[in-house]
């Protein structure tokens, strides 16, 4: 709690405290909007409500002191906040965390990347306004958030969202969209790797590769399953080709790739109907990486991280008028669902601490009473 109150503290307030009667802190103010999130509360009248209903525990932390603020002043806050340094100070704030606990995953951490449209704002030539993320899968963090411009889309956004955090000896997964020169080249500029589909939007790419696969045999391949989920049976299969010689434009793309066939044969358990599917993969890891299947399984992780910001957040039915507010309050979700992503990875790591310190304790007495039994012997 201290440090989400020294986040709200970072935020610049756009209010000129010179002139006007300025009655609540703008990081008050954020800190309602964000624990109203978190409680439930969809709409500002029922932040407000959740404000009064917890007025007493706001004044025992020196807040509030002038009441509530009023739906307009939530209103106004929303669309006077400057978005990019809402979603910057955000970036620092998770960071600390990310790291920490970081430290307990052993392998290379996966950061997805991928796109969430915001359905509650219609913007002036009818689109929607598009926030691209950036999502740690081994800790559940929302590391950084990077809009679209109005007339742009995610294959400018991706560029920026790369520059803003560490992808060193890192993973970075995306999906076809991604896959452009200039995007591959920041992420290898900048010391990551990448696992990213193949589809048509690369057309020479993508069909050049599917006609040189016919003739070639895999590196390796493997199977995973049957596995049942979800009411499906699915066994998935990966085939490993490197891409010397299968890529024939690879200098443009930074070197050479190794491709990836992704296989699912799926039967539904209900009706026993069976579906197959294959997808291409490319990739700047080596053939022999072990675990390519969970990698491109992982990704899907920031699809469940967009399904819980509808579903939990209630995002998409909220609706803002100005692309600016929709941004703010995108931020403010982020925020929330990564405060809920933190307190499960520290809970957890205490918890194995404990249960680290558990069993060794039990190592002790059981080498304690063996050391007796001994010496009794003697």
């Amino acid at each position: 709690m201290e440090r989400l109150i020294d986040f709200a503290l970072s935020v610049p307030d756009f209010r000129r405290p010179n002139k006007g009667n300025i009655r609540h802190r703008l990081d008050d103010i954020i800190i309602l909007m964000i624990l109203g999130r978190a409680s439930g509360c969809v709409g500002r009248a029922d932040i407000i409500e959740f404000g009064r209903h917890n007025i007493n525990r706001f004044r025992k932390m020196r807040m509030f002191r002038n009441g509530i603020p009023s739906e307009a002043t939530l209103c106004r806050v929303e669309n006077g906040i400057n978005d990019l340094a809402l979603a910057d100070r955000m970036q620092e704030y998770v960071e600390v965390f990310h790291a920490e606990l970081l430290k307990s995953h052993g392998e290379r951490e996966i950061i997805c990347i991928d796109g969430k449209s915001e359905r509650g704002t219609v913007m002036e030539n009818g689109r929607n306004p598009d926030i691209v993320s950036a999502y740690s899968f081994p800790t559940g963090i929302i590391l950084a958030t990077e809009a679209c411009q109005e007339k742009s889309n995610e294959i400018k956004a991706v560029p920026r969202l790369v520059d803003k955090i560490d992808v060193s000896r890192k993973i970075v997964t995306a999906d076809a969209m991604s896959m452009q020169k200039e995007i591959i080249d920041r992420i290898r500029g900048n010391g990551g790797d990448f696992l990213i589909e193949l589809k048509a939007n690369q057309r020479s790419l993508r069909y050049g590769v599917e006609d040189r696969l016919k003739d070639r045999s895999p590196a390796y391949s493997y199977t995973e399953g049957p596995e049942l989920g979800h009411g499906r049976i699915e066994t998935r299969t990966y085939r490993i080709y490197d891409g010397i010689e299968i890529i024939a434009d690879k200098q443009k793309w930074g070197g050479n790739m190794t491709i990836i066939e992704y296989e699912a044969d799926t039967v539904k358990k209900s009706t026993g109907a069976h579906t197959s599917e294959k997808r291409l993969y490319v990739t700047s890891l080596p053939t022999e990486t072990p675990f390519m299947g969970a990698v491109i399984r992982n990704h899907w992780s920031i699809e469940s991280m967009h399904w819980g910001l509808d579903f939990n957040l209630l995002q998409d039915r909220i609706k803002r008028k100005s692309p600016k507010s929709a941004r703010n309050l995108d931020t403010i979700h982020r925020i929330v669902y990564s405060v809920f992503s933190i307190w499960k990875g520290l809970r957890k790591k205490r918890s194995d601490k404990r249960k680290g310190m558990a069993e060794l304790m039990r190592h002790v007495s059981m080498s304690f009473t063996k050391l007796m039994r001994f010496l009794c012997q003697k």
